[in-house]
C-alpha cells in the first residue's frame, strides 16, 4: 500500500481549472468545467485530501456547468479510478441492480465497462436508465486506452435543450411534460454483445426464472409478453420526460433519442421502442429536431488515456461515436433515485 506523502498544498497547486477547445460558454456556466493537472504528481492516493476537500464543491459544479473533465491526474489503471470514485464518498449504485438494457462487464466493485456494443456501433443521446423507474443521479466515466480513431463520448446539456425545444417544439414539448414517455425493449433469453440493448431479462431484472421475472415486472408497474426463443417484450409504465431540477430550471430528461435512433437489432425495431405515456406516437418531425439540436450543441469528450469526467445525470446527456482499434473507457454509477410515475 502506498503511503501519501505529498503536501495537500503542493496538489492544489498542480490542479487548476482551465478552458479547452470547443468548451461552450453560457450565460451563467461553461460547458464542461475543466481541471488540469500537469502530470506530475506521483499517484492517485496524493489526490484524495484533495477530492475531499472540495467534493461538495466538485458536485456542485458538475450540477451547474453539467459535467466537470479532468486531465492529466494519475489514473493509469481503473483501480486507480475506483480510488478516485471512493473519494467523492457517494453511494454506489451497481450496475447489477439496474434495469439498463446494455450488456457490460464489471471490473471492480464500483467500475463496469461502458457498453460492449461493437465498435461501429452508435450509442445516441440519453440520459443514464431514464428509460426505467431507477436512475443514477451520477455517472463518472475514465478512459484507460483511447480509440485509435474516433470512439469521443459527446455529451450535451438537457437544460440547454428543453429550452431549445419549447421554442422551435412547443407542442411537442408540451405533450411531452403532460404525458411522459413509455418505452418497450424486447430482451433475450441470454446476453446479446453484438447489441447495444443486448441485456437479458435474467440479468435485467435480476431473476432466474420466467415466475420470477413476471413478479419483477409487476413491483415495476410494467406490461410483458413472452416471445418465441425465451425473449421478453417489456413496456414501462408512463415515466416523466421532462425533469424540473430546480426552480426554473427544467432538462429533457429521457431516453428518447437514443431509443427512437438506436434501439434496433435483431429482436426490437426502434419505431415501436418509445411512445407517450397514454400510447399516442410521437410527432417524428419533432423528434428529428431533438436529434438535431442535441447534436449541435454537443460536446464531444475526445478521449485521452487517464480522463475522467463526472456527470450529473439529470443535466447532460452522453452517447458514443464509432472508433477504430481499442478503445478502453469505463463507468462508474452513484446515488440510486427513483422516478415519479404520477404524471398529473
Amino acid at each position: 500500500m502506498s503511503v501519501n506523502t505529498t503536501p495537500l498544498s503542493e496538489v492544489e497547486s498542480k490542479i487548476i481549472s482551465t478552458q479547452i477547445e470547443g468548451q461552450q460558454q453560457y450565460a451563467d456556466s461553461v460547458f464542461p468545467f475543466v481541471y488540469l493537472c500537469d502530470g506530475s504528481l506521483p499517484d492517485i492516493d496524493c489526490t484524495v485530501p484533495w477530492v475531499t476537500k472540495y467534493r461538495d464543491r466538485l458536485l456542485e459544479q458538475a450540477t451547474t456547468h453539467g459535467a466537470v473533465l479532468f486531465r492529466g491526474l494519475p489514473l493509469p489503471a481503473t483501480e486507480d479510478f475506483d480510488t478516485f470514485i471512493r473519494a467523492l464518498s457517494l453511494p454506489n449504485f451497481p450496475y447489477k441492480e439496474s434495469l439498463s438494457n446494455a450488456v457490460r462487464v464489471n471490473r471492480t466493485e464500483h467500475v463496469f465497462s461502458a457498453n460492449e456494443a461493437p465498435p461501429n456501433v452508435d450509442i445516441f443521446f440519453h440520459h443514464e436508465m431514464a428509460q426505467t423507474p431507477l436512475y443514477p443521479r451520477w455517472i463518472m466515466f475514465y478512459c484507460e486506452h483511447a480509440a485509435q480513431k474516433g470512439g469521443a463520448t459527446p455529451i450535451c446539456r438537457s437544460d440547454v435543450l428543453y429550452n431549445l425545444l419549447k421554442e422551435n417544439c412547443p407542442e411537442f414539448i408540451s405533450d411531452c411534460e403532460k404525458k411522459g414517455l413509455q418505452y418497450t425493449n424486447v430482451m433475450p433469453g441470454t446476453d446479446d454483445a453484438a447489441s447495444g440493448i443486448g441485456r437479458s431479462w435474467h440479468s435485467t431484472l435480476g431473476v432466474e426464472t420466467q415466475q420470477a421475472a413476471e413478479a419483477r415486472l409487476r413491483e415495476l408497474n410494467y406490461s410483458w409478453e413472452w416471445l418465441e426463443d425465451n425473449c421478453l417484450k417489456a413496456t414501462t409504465p408512463a415515466l416523466p420526460a421532462v425533469m424540473e431540477v430546480s426552480p426554473g430550471r427544467k432538462t429533457f430528461f429521457n431516453q428518447l433519442i437514443a431509443a427512437f435512433s438506436g434501439w434496433k437489432d435483431s429482436r426490437n425495431d426502434p419505431a415501436e421502442a418509445v411512445r407517450h405515456g397514454d400510447g399516442s406516437a410521437l410527432d417524428a418531425d419533432a423528434v428529428a429536431q431533438a436529434i438535431q439540436l442535441a447534436d449541435d450543441i454537443a460536446f464531444d469528450v475526445q478521449w485521452q488515456a487517464g480522463d475522467a469526467v463526472l456527470i450529473d445525470n439529470t443535466i447532460a446527456m452522453h452517447a458514443r461515436r464509432p472508433f477504430e482499434g481499442t478503445r478502453k473507457v469505463f463507468a462508474s454509477l452513484a446515488s440510486k433515485q427513483t422516478h415519479a410515475f404520477d404524471l398529473s
